[in-house]
């Protein structure tokens, strides 16, 4: 069993430039500091068959109800990795170490009437028996929650 998460966030800016933002190792850095990350680590690598980011950050559990915080502790790591295969398409993995959770799928730019929309398609996976589904609920909140910030800090980044 799994919960899937689609959630769009949209910028007044051409896909290139939003391209070029998300494979930003500074703009990734500057998320990570608005979603309160205690500390982090953003890599980008370029090759020629993709584009490579990987971001681990620490994150308190503070607003995690009790019996997550449970299985979580005080504070959690989490491991999101990206390989832009164009500049469109990302085939994205995220997992918390020592966990029994993980999301896989994809992020896609779309033009849509001059602005780019970025598409996030998650399978959110649990392996704990009789809460999993409460859980998956929980890390997808989280995940739109993380994703409005990131998208608020996107749409600074390409004002500037």
């Amino acid at each position: 069993m799994a919960t899937r998460l689609v959630h769009e966030l949209t910028y007044d800016a051409p896909v290139e430039a939003v391209a070029r933002m998300l494979t930003d190792r500074e703009f990734r850095e500057e998320v990570c500091r608005a979603v309160q990350a205690t500390s982090y680590a953003v890599t980008v690598d370029r090759d020629a068959s993709a584009t490579k980011v990987r971001i681990e950050m620490e994150q308190p559990t503070d607003g995690v109800p009790s019996f997550a915080r449970k299985l979580v502790g005080a504070t959690t790591t989490v491991v999101q990795a990206e390989s832009w295969t164009s500049p469109t398409h990302a085939d994205v993995h995220v997992s918390i170490p020592g966990k029994p959770g993980e999301m896989e799928g994809t992020t896609v730019l779309e033009q849509r009437d001059g602005r780019t929309v970025e598409v996030v398609d998650l399978r959110i996976s649990v392996r704990i028996p009789l809460v999993a589904g409460k859980v998956e609920d929980l890390l997808a909140k989280f995940l739109v929650r993380a994703l409005k910030a990131e998208n608020r800090v996107g749409q600074d980044w390409l004002a500037r």
